[in-house]
């Protein structure tokens, strides 16, 4: 189960991704006025985050705005934000792939910044993730932490000398000409682009459901997340155009270096390493330029990952909900992924990456961010109404009582901001306007013919019947302890429910077999035939599980062996206690070893029921679950 940090990590691992493509097209349009760009979309990032905290908090599931959507509306406006998140997904994807060859090719191979390697090089990252998906991958939190953290610091460290070797509140001034650089239309579509900046809220959302006391830790990840995006994203803007001001060109236009193509002598394709080179940082900086360019390489490279891990869970969400045709959600024989959605959507972000257009990409994921966060927002402000008695763990800061209902003004104005940044950027960008809008049709049109031909109306709420696994969370625990009560006791079923639990774990399984020792006798008595049978059971263990299973036999007095094992796992801190159910005399169920351990548990405790090699064969544990 994941806590904050886990959960904070994986939303800044994507959302601090952005800032490497996100800062050259937002200063294209914005020019001096990108500081101030990146501040007013930061202000709508913390509404909208405020509105996923407390709705994530309430209904902790995935599906982000579609999940809010069927709770607070009805299962057509459920479809209608998956399918604008489906678009996010599908333009993150090809957004992040997009730019990898370009931090690479910026340090290596100059051909990768410019069609068509860039292209090419897109295509190949996509298809070659696409691939990885299909087999089947998961992501590591350990990784996520790992790299969040080093991708935080090395911004909060570029912030740092910035400030110290450029920044420039003079410079800053003379970059801004109100009304002419930027013109009013540029800044005002700069400000749903710069959404592109703050993506990765959804992916705790995503995660909701494998979080520990998701009431709490959610809103806690989702608050530091936006501690730590403003830290950054309030200054790095400033001390790029401190770095690469604007300048006037001889045809009285005006530009900044961050807005301009390779090809024109600017960074727009790698802005962070444009900032870089211009900090004179001596005999470390081509050093500093390899690092910054392979990070920022690599962070695009895992959010891409993240887009198309999206899209296979969003796409499954969608099948069983009945929202889509089965076949998108259908699962591959031998890898269990939905193999055909993912293929699909894949295909069409390498589609989508043919012009070689950074801005259309740009645009797209902001027509579909603002759209699922409109109705995320409007959902928050319906539950209000319809579900004001509901739990609610968290609530989002300012609130007003009106006629009995507390009006969540953080949504309220969120929402607003929202929609106005979705109706001008389909008013300015007519190719936007069509490829989104004709993108909703579509799905609406399909949407309507998939239900009809089910003979199910467009707002019931009816899910697949998907059979539950009889152990919730398996191969979640990141250790296991065994138990055996004695030596006479076959654990074969629960050592094979072991290996399932901690299936990420190299060694994570604790084989303990306790063995009674008679009073009349010393605990230190030797006993070798006994103890010759105890030691079996662990090595019989280790042939099931392998390297990842060790154990130990240790002597007890009758009736104690329940306190052993919960000392046991309180030392080892196990995650879960799996035993093989030992029958009490006389009426009771249980013998008074798992009546202990149930009665004191300090974790999980899964009890293995039925014929264990049945069990272990079939890999399906049958059991009580304490």
């Amino acid at each position: 189960m994941l806590g904050v940090y886990p959960l904070a990590s994986s939303a800044y691992g994507n959302v601090g991704s952005s800032i490497y493509y996100a800062l050259g097209l937002v200063a294209a349009l914005a020019l001096g006025l990108t500081p101030i760009v990146f501040f007013i979309s930061g202000f709508i990032f913390f509404l909208t985050a405020s509105t996923y905290a407390e709705a994530t908090s309430m209904f902790p599931e995935a599906g982000g705005s579609s999940s809010f959507a069927r709770h607070a509306f009805n299962e057509f406006w459920s479809f209608f934000a998956a399918w604008g998140q489906m678009l996010n997904y599908t333009f993150t994807v090809a957004t992040s792939a997009y730019f990898v060859p370009h931090y690479l090719g910026g340090l290596f191979w100059p051909a990768l910044r410019h069609p068509p390697g860039d292209i090419f090089g897109g295509i190949l990252v996509t298809a070659v993730l696409a691939v990885v998906n299909v087999r089947g991958v998961k992501e590591s939190t350990g990784v996520n932490v790992a790299l969040a953290l080093v991708d935080f610091c090395t911004q909060l460290l570029l912030v740092l000398v910035g400030l110290f070797l450029v920044f420039s509140p003079h410079v800053l001034v003379d970059n801004v000409h109100l009304g002419v650089a930027p013109t009013w239309k540029n800044f005002f579509v700069a400000i749903p682009l710069c959404m592109l900046a703050y993506t990765g809220i959804e992916t705790i959302s995503n995660m909701s459901e494998e979080a520990k006391d998701p009431g709490k830790t959610v809103p806690r990840s989702i608050n530091r997340v936006v501690i730590a995006v403003f830290a950054i994203y309030a200054l790095l803007p400033a001390i790029a155009l401190s770095a690469l001001p604007v300048t006037k060109q001889p045809d009285g236009s005006y530009m900044t270096k961050l807005g301009l193509s390779e090809s024109q002598g600017g960074y727009a394709a790698d802005p962070v390493l444009g900032v870089v080179r211009q900090l004179h940082l001596g005999f470390i900086q081509h050093g500093a330029e390899i690092y910054v360019g392979l990070l920022a390489a690599t962070i695009l490279f895992i959010a891409t990952n993240a887009g198309l891990i999206g899209v296979s869970r969003l796409v499954y969400s969608m099948g069983i909900h009945r929202q889509m045709p089965d076949r998108l959600r259908q699962l591959h024989p031998r890898y269990g992924t939905p193999w055909f959605g993912i293929l699909v959507f894949g295909a069409l972000a390498c589609i989508t990456l043919i012009p070689g257009q950074a801005t259309f990409l740009g645009n797209m994921y902001a027509f579909g961010a603002m759209l699922s966060f409109t109705i995320a927002h409007a959902a928050v402000i319906r539950l209000r109404v319809s579900q004001r008695d509901h739990e609610r763990p968290y609530r989002g800061p300012g609130n007003i009582r009106i006629r009995g209902v507390d009006v969540p003004l953080f949504a309220v104005f969120g929402g607003l901001a929202t929609f106005v940044a979705l109706c001008v950027l389909t008013a300015l960008h007519v190719v936007v306007a069509i490829a989104g809008i004709g993108w909703l049709v579509l799905g609406v049109c399909v949407y309507i013919w998939y239900r009809h031909r089910q003979g199910l109306d467009l707002t019931t709420t009816v899910q697949v019947a998907i059979p539950k696994p009889a152990v919730e969370h398996e191969a979640e625990y990141e250790s296991v302890l065994v138990a055996a009560e004695n030596e006479e006791v076959d654990p074969s079923g629960a050592v094979a429910l072991a290996v399932r639990l901690a299936a990420r774990r190299r060694r994570g399984i604790f084989v303990l077999v306790t063995l009674p020792v008679p009073y009349a006798v010393s605990i230190d008595a030797v006993m070798p035939e006994r103890e010759a049978k105890a030691q079996s059971i662990i090595d019989q263990a280790k042939i099931q599980g392998g390297r990842r299973v060790t154990g130990e036999v240790r002597k007890v007095r009758p009736g104690q062996a329940g306190s052993e094992i919960v000392a046991e796992a309180r030392e080892l801190r196990a995650r879960a206690i799996v035993m093989a159910l030992t029958r009490g005399s006389g009426r009771s169920a249980f013998s008074k070893t798992v009546q202990t351990v149930l009665s004191e548990r300090p974790c999980r405790v899964i009890i293995q029921t039925g014929d264990d090699k049945t069990a272990a064969k079939k890999k399906v544990p049958a059991g009580a679950r304490g």
